[in-house]
């Protein structure tokens, strides 16, 4: 219970900051050209910042106001954000908890991986096959690598799709944190943007390949249908799901993990860095046997828009 109500004071916290930062404007010194005359600090010509926020006391509460290229480039980069094969470099901090696992229900799991009750028996007999009793593991999982390749321009009907490879490496550094296979399969993104909305779906398969000695085999897809829209304001809103089919799995054990995920992303900008910030909740609609009920979801992203300054523009005199 004390867990429940620090993690709810968190995102009621984090919801308020989302809400307040849209209106926070920061004030910073411009620079100069060479007539003495203010510059107008902007990203490169494919992005642009939300609104300003550098590690400095000197701020006032008020509306934003952003020139019209900064608006137009922060709008661009919001929607980028929002589209998995966008030409953009992200570097995502991610932290998701998830409670309801395990057969007593208790069970909770979040990143790298640390979860706890997962495969623990309240009351257990001591005579039981099942002991020693595994009730902590903490570690590395497996890892998920896509790679897509795209059309450079949209489609018929402005529809951007990419079409690759995934891999799945066993990166696990226990047998309860990952498969044991290094799988591999097909992966494709189908979507399309048309004014604030983004709406598309993501898959692969994998099939393991390479089995560990003791462990199974594993065919597993996934998939993740998602909507979202970007407001005026650059904050986005995005409804989605990350469903996972264990087609190994038997009817009794439950083959589906569907959680539905909400989620609120806002861009801002600390210093010359642009960032995403993002809160989102999770109800599984369907989870296999001891599987999760809900959880919680925190994202930090840096953004690093592959788009550069245009080269400045010398300028010549003649000196009296």
């Amino acid at each position: 219970m004390k867990k429940t109500q620090i993690v709810l004071g968190v995102t009621l916290l984090t919801l308020v900051i989302l809400s307040v930062v849209p209106a926070v404007r920061a004030t910073e010194p411009s620079e100069l050209d060479a007539s003495g005359k203010p510059i107008d600090e902007a990203f490169a010509p494919d992005v642009g910042a939300a609104i300003r926020l550098p590690f400095q006391t000197n701020f006032s509460l008020g509306a934003i106001t952003e020139s019209s290229t900064e608006a137009a480039d922060a709008d661009k980069l919001a929607k980028e954000l929002a589209n998995p094969i966008a030409s953009l470099i992200s570097v995502p901090f991610q932290a998701n908890e998830d409670w309801g696992y395990g057969p007593t229900g208790n069970g909770y799991k979040f990143p790298v991986v640390s979860q706890h009750d997962l495969f623990y028996f309240a009351n257990l007999p001591k005579n039981s096959p099942l002991q020693p009793q595994n009730r902590s593991q903490d570690g590395l999982s497996d890892i998920t690598q896509s790679f897509f390749f795209s059309p450079k321009n949209p489609g018929p009907f402005g529809i951007i799709w990419g079409l690759g490879p995934v891999f799945l490496y066993p990166t696990g550094t226990n047998d309860l944190l990952g498969s044991g296979t290094f799988s591999i399969g097909p992966t494709l993104v189908v979507l399309k943007q048309t004014g604030g909305w983004t709406m598309g779906a993501l898959m692969n398969q994998l099939w393991s390949v390479v089995i560990e000695e003791d462990r199974s085999s594993l065919s597993q897809m996934f998939l993740q249908p998602f909507i979202a829209y970007t407001t005026k304001t650059h904050t986005t809103f995005t409804i989605s799901s990350e469903s996972t089919a264990n087609w190994n799995a038997t009817s009794t054990d439950g083959k589906w993990t569907v959680p539905l995920i909400f989620q609120i992303s806002q861009i801002l900008k600390i210093g010359r860095q642009p960032i995403s910030l993002q809160i989102g909740g999770k109800y599984y609609a369907d989870s296999p046997r001891y599987g999760p009920d809900w959880g919680v979801r925190f994202n930090l992203t840096l953004l690093y828009p592959t788009g550069r300054r245009p080269a400045p523009v010398e300028r010549t005199g003649l000196v009296k």
